[in-house]
């Protein structure tokens, strides 16, 4: 798999043609009208947002989800939506129990604004009824990151050769993969770089000279990014440690040698975004156990210290990656006030200390 996002994108679409195979022909219609201006990853999310729409419109009717037509759609009005919101907070698929909070249900909505908005500019719909109906309130959740001393706990476990509860083959396990772990979890902590821009990494994207990598970011857009001595020294002793196992012939070294990737499960496979996210999982649950700790949050502790550090919210959004600098904004308004407060003590009147 030479590019993983290349990969990515055709599973994609498979999945999107799939979906779209099951449902009315306008849903086809729409999202080849929006390819142009949107990534496989968020049409893939909008087809199966307007699956549960379509099988919402026909639980209670004998019509075909695939007979729907956009004369049925124009029937639709703004008090269907807002009860198809509510039926949102919970229901059956296959079977299956499912609900959806406050941020599945806003998705769900812009998705559906994004479908009737299409057709209202195409003239096939007299009016965008999806436009009347209000977002739900998003309620702000405080950001969950490593604190430093808990950073030093975490990256100092993975290194360890005892890990507390673990069976002789876990062990063995540990051992196997805890120069690769090191360095997935230096990488995420040094760069605040998204789960699948690390899973996409290639070993040519490195270049050790100048401390610097190439990450593929949201949309397609390639950007250079640096990392640290630190976090330099943990990625040369995992590429050394890989080398090591091709010059030896190891099973895992066979399997491994011409494979570009950077990151690779135990089987000599690129590694996989689930991998990266049950191995920080298990590690941080024994350092931070009331911390529900994911990789995003392992780029959040990065994003507080760079902010902390640098006190521009612009650096802060363009290594991040953000678009949007409210983005930014919004994830990082605490520590905001931080900065305010101590920025209060930076301008002097007087000598204060002097006159008292």
């Amino acid at each position: 798999m030479d590019n993983y996002f290349d990969e990515r994108n055709k599973k994609n679409i498979n999945q999107i043609r799939k979906i779209c195979d099951g449902l009315p022909t306008i849903v086809r219609e729409f999202d080849m009208g929006i390819q142009q201006r949107t990534s496989t990853l968020t049409r893939l999310g909008y087809v199966r947002d307007l699956k549960i729409f379509f099988e919402y419109l026909t639980k209670d009717s004998d019509k075909n989800i695939k007979d729907i037509t956009i004369e049925d759609i124009k029937k639709i009005t703004s008090f269907d939506i807002e009860q198809f919101l509510d039926y949102l907070s919970g229901y059956k698929t296959n079977g299956k129990n499912n609900s959806c909070g406050e941020r599945a249900k806003e998705r769900k909505l812009c998705t559906l604004r994004s479908f009737f908005k299409y057709f209202y500019k195409k003239n096939m719909l007299p009016e965008n009824v999806t436009a009347k109906v209000d977002l739900p309130k998003i309620h702000d959740k405080g950001i969950i990151r490593l604190e430093p001393d808990e950073i030093v706990n975490l990256l100092n476990l993975v290194e360890s050769d005892n890990i507390p509860g673990m069976t002789p083959q876990q062990k063995a396990y540990h051992n196997k993969t805890k120069v690769r772990d090191f360095a997935i979890l230096s990488l995420f902590l040094g760069t605040g770089i998204r789960i699948s821009e690390l899973v996409g990494i290639n070993e040519k994207d490195i270049d050790f000279k100048n401390n610097a990598f190439t990450v593929t970011r949201k949309g397609g857009n390639k950007s250079i990014l640096y990392f640290s001595e630190e976090v330099k020294d943990a990625l040369l002793k995992y590429s050394k440690w890989c080398q090591e196992q091709i010059d030896n012939k190891t099973k895992f070294g066979v399997k491994i040698d011409g494979n570009p990737a950077m990151f690779y499960s135990s089987e000599g496979k690129r590694i996989t975004v689930r991998a990266v996210e049950n191995m920080v999982v298990k590690y941080a649950k024994i350092v931070c156990p009331l911390k529900k700790i994911t990789p995003h949050k392992l780029r959040s502790t990065y994003g507080t210290e760079l902010y902390r550090q640098t006190k521009d919210i612009y650096i802060v959004a363009d290594v991040l990656g953000h678009k949007d600098i409210n983005t930014t904004r919004k994830h990082y308004a605490a520590i905001s006030d931080d900065i305010r407060r101590d920025a209060a003590t930076k301008v002097k009147l007087r000598d204060f200390d002097d006159q008292n």
